[in-house]
């Protein structure tokens, strides 16, 4: 027979990682093996920086989770194996970003998946995230795209009323 006071503590588990995993715009999941102490501190504080939450959890909790939120983890193989999870609230691609260059400078671990909103995405696809632009490179490239015809109808006029002016004197 299960202890209480144990099962208790599971359904709170489930449904903090539930919580979490409905305010995250992101998580990625990763195989942490092979890292030092000293390089799990190292990542833990890069990601404080960036709003990203890590943490390591079984996989059964974060299963449950999932299905609270409406995600079938068990159709893909993201929650195999030793995994941590590493929650992005403000970026999406900020925990992407972030365990892609550590796995490139360690040469250590490696990405299994992850999700974003409900979709399930396997490692390349995290990957791929992980490549786009920030938040905010994007709004200054479209905000630069919205200008650009603007500042070119202006230098056009100016050029006019140059050439116009120029004539009459």
């Amino acid at each position: 027979m299960a202890n209480t006071q144990n099962v208790e503590r599971k359904a709170e588990q489930v449904a903090s990682v539930a919580e979490k995993i409905k305010k995250a715009q992101s998580v990625v999941v990763f195989d942490y093996r092979g890292i030092s102490v000293a390089e799990d501190t190292e990542l833990r504080a890069e990601m404080r920086k960036a709003g990203v939450e890590y943490a390591v959890i079984k996989n059964h909790i974060v299963e449950r989770a999932c299905e609270a939120n409406g995600i079938d983890a068990k159709e893909i193989n993201i929650l195999k194996g030793p995994s941590a999870f590493a929650f992005g609230y403000d970026d999406v691609a900020a925990p992407a970003r972030i365990l892609k260059a550590f796995v490139k400078k360690t040469k250590k671990c490696e990405l299994k998946g992850g999700f974003v909103d409900k979709s399930i995405l396997n490692a390349s696809q995290v990957e791929a995230i992980a490549d786009l632009p920030s938040r905010e490179v994007m709004i200054a490239r479209m905000l630069g795209s919205m200008m650009s015809p603007i500042s070119k109808f202006t230098i056009a006029i100016n050029e006019i009323a140059k050439k116009q002016g120029g004539a009459e004197a």
